[in-house]
Parts: C-alpha cells; sequence; structure tokens
C-alpha cells in the first residue's frame, strides 16, 4: 500500500527542547530549536515536498516552549498535553566541533497518556497510509514494546511502516514486521547483529533482518556507500563527495527523505537516492534535518544504486 494522500505519519513520541550555542563573529549566537529524531525527520520530509502529521507529546516547561515553537505551517501537530516533561540540552558549537554542556531527560509516560498516545498515532496513521516511527531520547519515556504493537497493527490494517530505531526498539519493531528499516553498521554491531563491519558480516546481518518481513533493509556505513537490500537483490549507494559540516542526522534525512518519497508513490530506487541525497546534503548543514527539496533533488541525480558483486552477496 502507498501513501493515500501524499502525508507520512511521524511518531516522535517526546520531542526535544534543543539549545546551540554558535560564534557569530566572534560573539555568542544561541539558537532554540525543537529537536529529536521525529522532529527532525518531519522537518525534512516537508522539505521535500510531502505533507507530515507529527503525533508526540508536551509537558513541563520544555514541552511548553516546544509546543510554541513546533507552530511550522508545513506540519501538522498532533500534540497531547501530559504530566511527563519534555527533555532538553544545550550544545556549544564556537569551536566548530559539537560539546554537549548538558542534557536533561525526558519523563516517563503514564500508563493513560500512552494509551491516548497510542490512539492517536494509529488513527492519523491509517488515515495516511504510511507511518515513520522514530524514538525517543532516552529508554524510560515509554516501553519498547509499544513499538511492536504499533508496528503490528498498522501493518496488519494496510498501513506501510517505516523505521530508523536500534536496541531493543528495533528488535520490538521486527516482531511487528516493518516495510522499511534503515540501521547503522556501527549499530548492528553493538546490538550484536553484526560480528564487524566487514561487508560479508554486514550482508549477513541484513539478510537476518530481512528474514522479518521489511521489503527494503538499509545500512549506512559512515564514510562508505550505504548497503541497501531490494526485494533480496543488494546494492551499495554512491554519493558525490561533500564537505561536512556537522555529520549528526545524516541517517535520520536519509530515511526521511524516503519516506516522503514513497508517500507520493515515487518507486523504491529512486526514494532511495532521493534519501541519500538528503543525507548526504544534511551533513552539509548546521541544522539537522534541513536541506532544500531541489538542492537534494539535483544532488540525487548525481547518486549511483550499483548492484552488489554476487561474490559479496
Amino acid at each position: 500500500m502507498t501513501g493515500q494522500n501524499g502525508r507520512v505519519v511521524v511518531f516522535a513520541p517526546s520531542p526535544q527542547l534543543t539549545v546551540t550555542v554558535e560564534d557569530l563573529n566572534g560573539e555568542p549566537d544561541i539558537h532554540v530549536h525543537p529537536g529529536g529524531q521525529g522532529v527532525w525527520q518531519a522537518r525534512m520530509i516537508t522539505s521535500l515536498g510531502a505533507g507530515v502529521v507529527l503525533c508526540g507529546t508536551v509537558g513541563g516547561e520544555t514541552g511548553h516552549v516546544v509546543k510554541h515553537l513546533l507552530s511550522d505551517p508545513l506540519i501538522e501537530t498532533q500534540l497531547l498535553d501530559v504530566d511527563a516533561r519534555n527533555g532538553a540540552y544545550v550544545h556549544d558549537r564556537r569551536d566548530g566541533s559539537r560539546d554537549e554542556l548538558v542534557e536533561m531527560p525526558a519523563g516517563e509516560l503514564s500508563r493513560h497518556d500512552l494509551d491516548d498516545l497510542y490512539e492517536l498515532t494509529l488513527t492519523h496513521a491509517l488515515d495516511a497510509g504510511i507511518a515513520l516511527l522514530s524514538g525517543p531520547s532516552n529508554d524510560r519515556v515509554l516501553p519498547h514494546s509499544l513499538y511492536r504493537r504499533l508496528t503490528e497493527d498498522l501493518t496488519a490494517n494496510g498501513c506501510r511502516v517505516l523505521v530508523d530505531l536500534a536496541g531493543e526498539r528495533l528488535a520490538e519493531v521486527l516482531d511487528g514486521g516493518p516495510d522499511f528499516v534503515k540501521v547503522s553498521h556501527e549499530e548492528l554491531i553493538e546490538d550484536g547483529r553484526a560480528a564487524s563491519g566487514e561487508l560479508p558480516d554486514l550482508v549477513a546481518a541484513i539478510r537476518e533482518i530481512a528474514k522479518c518481513g521489511p521489503g527494503t533493509v538499509v545500512v549506512s556505513r559512515a564514510a562508505e556507500p550505504a548497503l541497501a537490500l531490494v526485494e533480496d537483490e543488494l546494492y551499495t549507494l554512491h554519493v558525490p563527495d561533500l564537505s561536512p559540516v556537522d555529520t549528526r542526522g545524516g541517517g535520520d534525512s536519509m530515511t526521511a527523505g524516503v519516506a516522503a518519497c514513497l508517500a507520493k508513490d515515487e518507486p523504491i530506487p529512486e526514494a532511495l537516492r532521493i534519501g541519500a541525497a538528503a543525507g548526504a546534503l544534511n551533513i552539509t548543514r548546521r541544522g539537522l534535518g534541513t536541506g532544500g527539496g531541489e538542492a537534494i533533488r539535483t544532488l540525487a541525480e548525481r547518486v549511483e544504486l550499483r548492484p552488489l558483486p554476487e561474490s559479496w552477496s
């Protein structure tokens, strides 16, 4: 099933408040934005011309600010007011690198809030036909099992589910049978799914993940070409060389690019090229989940999807 109305529902259970200090002509330049994986993905999806419904929760002083900052006309927000506070961080980038000064974790959602969030997401995702499930900044916000339940119920009712998750969240999602999975090679190794970052070990891990149902599995490999398994065929994704400014968030932008394309009924090879271009462009910028749609599509024309030789597959 493809997107029914050109929209993607992004499950962002607890968006973050982000404060970043940059240098502007020798003086501190402070930037305050809503953030977190789901917010960054939603931002990239809108850049590529697809609609977004962001489902999440807001609570506490940080949540009040996040709710105000999320008043983007291109993003339809469906935010539940809860008691649990939203997380926040302060990063210093004045010397060009990202130094974490402080991070405040998000609070744990109550049982009733979890039920309401599940119902909210299920309703909008079934209407849209495509859901992108993102994770909160820490593990205490919600139980990992909710990802399995949500994936299982959405896919059983014809909704395509895309995820960029790792650890126990990924394990739960795979039990639910998602359509698209993106994970980094470091996460595969950390989770014990791959013995190393060598190609044969990564290919074996990809094929094991595919047994759980996803038609497409993508593994990002930092500076190396990403690997993609599409309906049992293996490929490498080659993007043009670009000078990185901040490598954080490239994978999130890649997944968001794929989701935006699928919402507009574009074929998976084109979605992968757009996703790879979105991730590559994002690391040339300071803003996470940012990049112009025209620039991404121009860059995507230079992305190559090369079949992996049979000796590796």
